[in-house]
């Protein structure tokens, strides 16, 4: 069998049964295509989606399986929650703990064969679903979990505002720190680089790890303009880590969390974080529908830099 490639593209909509209700599905776009990234159109695919809790590999609490036909764009949609259950209920999935990954696995046949293509955390989803659900609870710091923010501090600073040379899209719990992305794409085609090395250190995904990571690619990896190294040449600026990529999405872009549009101006296109996925892949984020998967470091992505103030 040849191996199949997955291009993720969507995770849209919920569908509430009524406000504050589980949702009983959310829609979910894949485009299949092989190892030579041809288009598998029209053609019949099983697949099967399982969701896993805290990590990749994480818990299993919900599996399930569709038979489905690609389009002539070798598009399948489908709605998860209304597949063929192998295992857990939908219903009873509790998105305010923990985070939220989706496997995805396929057979070309149209048969149950499937073989393993990748997984995705769950972005926007979950997180819109627990911002109905539990918009009050904070965690530790005072800042609501699921990256979501205070929107406001008592310095007189505000997500979204200009500030230290940037835009803000992160205050900490005093309000009166965080970080801000710069206003303008630093490259639209640049390369994560070191395909097939492993970057020492370049594990973070927090807020508050890209500063680090991009430190550690400089030092681990020395081939000239991947998306670290461009925006290293700027004095304090870094490659964002994969959560602090989110908080960018989710406040001050398309994902449009806090009401403010894409105050941010980024494009519909895939930009890169500083966290490193293994030898080959590093994490990068749509931010067109706002999935974060793992890609090939070779992969032209765009670029913003960061820094902390």
């Amino acid at each position: 069998m040849k191996r199949i490639l997955l291009s993720l593209v969507a995770i849209a909509t919920i569908a509430l049964t009524s406000f504050g209700q589980a949702p009983e599905g959310f829609k979910y776009q894949a485009v299949v295509r092989d190892a030579g990234n041809l288009i598998l159109n029209n053609q019949s695919v099983g697949m099967q989606l399982t969701i896993q809790q805290g990590s990749i590999g994480g818990v299993t609490v919900y599996q399930e399986t569709f038979v489905l036909t690609t389009n002539a764009y070798g598009l399948v949609n489908l709605e998860i929650g209304s597949g063929t259950v192998v295992s857990g209920d939908f219903t009873t999935i509790d998105w305010s703990v923990g985070s939220y990954f989706i496997e995805t696995a396929v057979d070309v046949t149209g048969g149950t064969s499937y073989a393993v293509m990748g997984t995705s955390q769950l972005m926007s989803v979950p997180y819109a679903l627990y911002a109905k659900t539990a918009e009050n609870v904070l965690d530790s710091t005072g800042i609501a979990n699921m990256g979501f923010v205070a929107s406001s501090g008592t310095c007189g600073l505000s997500i979204g505002d200009w500030h230290a040379g940037g835009i803000i899209f992160y205050l900490d719990g005093t309000g009166c720190s965080g970080l801000v992305t710069a206003p303008t794409d630093l490259s639209t085609a640049a390369e994560w680089g070191c395909f097939g090395a492993l970057i020492a250190g370049a594990d973070g995904t927090t807020i508050g790890t890209g500063y680090q990571n991009t430190i550690d690619i400089e030092a681990g990896c020395v081939t000239a303009g991947t998306a670290a190294d461009i925006c290293a040449n700027y004095t304090d600026w870094f490659l964002p880590s994969k959560d602090e990529l989110n908080l960018m999405y989710e406040n001050i872009g398309q994902g449009n969390v806090l009401g403010l549009g894409n105050v941010g101006g980024f494009a519909n296109y895939f930009y890169w974080s500083s966290t490193e996925g293994g030898f080959n892949y590093a994490w990068a984020q749509s931010f067109y529908v706002g999935n974060q998967n793992i890609y090939d470091k070779f992969s032209n992505y765009y670029v913003r830099s960061v820094r902390a103030f």
